[in-house]
């Protein structure tokens, strides 16, 4: 799914790339407000040191102390685990405190992570005014540039034909040879072949916006989530806010059960265990939980900001969980620890929406950088550091908002131009868009 849906520039002030994006903002900006928590344990949840932190910085910046507001921006930033929104909100803080060379040397992290920021290219961003003359700003200006080139090592599998869907999750039933495709706007899930062919699988059953989604061919079995998104006008005012998690009949599409979540959540995305128990993330709230029965029981202990798609360690023992915030945290599921996964400081590994694991790699379809892409980050053979990175899809007309994927034998499938960056907080379109078909593209990993 993506940050409470989604994602922001969490502590800067660029502006809202997408619906999702501003539905973190909205999200956290009620937990700065002072809406009630629900501490996991005795330490404050990463939730709710997050949500501190920014009311500090706001209380900083209001009295006028800009250098006690740096302070607590690179708190943030060590919060962040040095996040490329948290590192350009240093510079932005340390240019306010009037250390120029600080500002210009975070913005150079920034750029080495791969990051562009189009307000400063454009110079509609007047936040490093002072610094503009440089040689340094100009060269940091180069670089963002640069990082905006086309890469395309993928190639079309197939188009969708409706250009309604919104569509979010894909998974793969080897049985039939067909894709399963959920559908935001149409509430649906779809069944689709290779070609693009494709017919109604199973509807929501609440009339909620569909989204995470995995095929159990074990069990004969499709577990889904259904989601009444907060604002969102396709779901029922009354309801939103609400989750539940699904099992249909992978033959029939029907309905066998449906838990609903007791506490409200965004329950957006889904991994499935050895056993095939599902795992599901809380994009809004910050819990990951796992199916038990007929209940959700909590797996972890609040390290979280907004987990995305988990992906399975081959241990069967931790979950590769992607913070949107934060980065990827490798959860203990026996202990509920969380060991953040190491990284060279020029990779960025925050706004991934969808994680998978294959051949020792992890690929990440990212939506929440600048630009989007999708990316595989090769692991070293502890699977506990980064040791290199290769950009598959970036800053193509064609890629739009990227958001889940699938591995199929050694091919990556994933959805591009899924539509969300074309319609707004509500779900609707934005003035001026429209809403065009979702493209399946592929990826051969060998």
């Amino acid at each position: 799914m993506r940050a409470s849906v989604c994602h922001r520039k969490l502590v800067s002030s660029h502006p809202v790339r997408s619906a999702r994006t501003l539905a973190l903002a909205i999200g956290l900006a009620s937990l700065v407000t002072g809406a009630p928590l629900a501490s996991s344990g005795p330490r404050p949840s990463a939730v709710e040191e997050f949500a501190r932190l920014r009311k500090e910085a706001d209380a900083a910046r209001g009295s006028g102390n800009m250098q006690a507001r740096l302070q607590v921006i690179l708190k943030v930033k060590r919060l962040l685990n040095d996040a490329p929104d948290a590192v350009e909100a240093a510079a932005a803080a340390y240019a306010e405190a009037g250390e120029p060379q600080q500002a210009l040397a975070s913005l150079r992290q920034f750029a080495d992570l791969g990051q562009a920021d189009d307000g400063l290219l454009t110079g509609e961003n007047r936040k490093f005014v002072a610094l503009q003359k440089l040689p340094q700003y100009q060269a940091i200006l180069k670089h963002f540039a640069e990082n905006k080139t086309v890469i395309l090592r993928s190639e079309p599998a197939f188009e969708l034909s409706d250009p309604r869907l919104l569509a979010e999750d894909i998974d793969y039933d080897p049985g039939s040879k067909t894709f399963l495709i959920t559908s935001v706007l149409e509430k649906k899930i779809l069944r689709v072949t290779p070609e693009g062919k494709a017919t109604d699988f199973a509807e929501s059953p609440s009339g909620w916006p569909m989204l995470a989604l995995k095929v159990d061919t074990t069990h004969n079995s499709v577990w889904a989530t259904e989601v009444a998104l907060d604002g969102f006008t396709v779901a029922p005012k009354s309801e939103w806010g609400r989750s539940a998690v699904l099992c249909f009949d992978l033959a029939s599409g029907k309905l066998r059960q449906r838990i609903g979540s007791s506490v409200p959540s965004e329950l957006g995305d889904m991994v499935l265990t050895r056993e095939g128990n599902p795992i599901v993330s809380d994009g809004g709230g910050g819990g990951v939980y796992r199916v038990n029965g007929d209940h959700l029981e909590r797996i972890d202990a609040g390290d979280f900001i907004s987990p995305q798609t988990p992906a399975m360690h081959p241990d069967g023992k931790h979950v590769f969980v992607p913070d949107y915030a934060r980065g990827v945290g490798v959860l203990d599921l026996t202990n509920k620890s969380v060991t953040w996964l190491n990284q060279p400081a020029n990779y960025a590994v925050n706004g991934i929406d969808g994680l998978y694991f294959a051949g020792g790699a992890l690929i990440a379809t990212q939506n929440g950088t600048s630009p989007e892409r999708v990316i595989r980050f090769q692991l070293n053979s502890r699977l506990s550091n980064i040791v290199s990175e290769e950009t598959i899809e970036r800053a193509t007309a064609t890629l739009g908002d990227p958001t889940h994927g699938v591995v199929v034998g050694d091919v990556f499938y994933y959805i591009a131009n899924s539509g969300w960056n074309t319609v707004d907080e509500h779900g609707d379109p934005k003035a001026g868009s429209k809403l065009t078909p979702a493209r399946i593209m592929r990826f051969r990993l060998r």
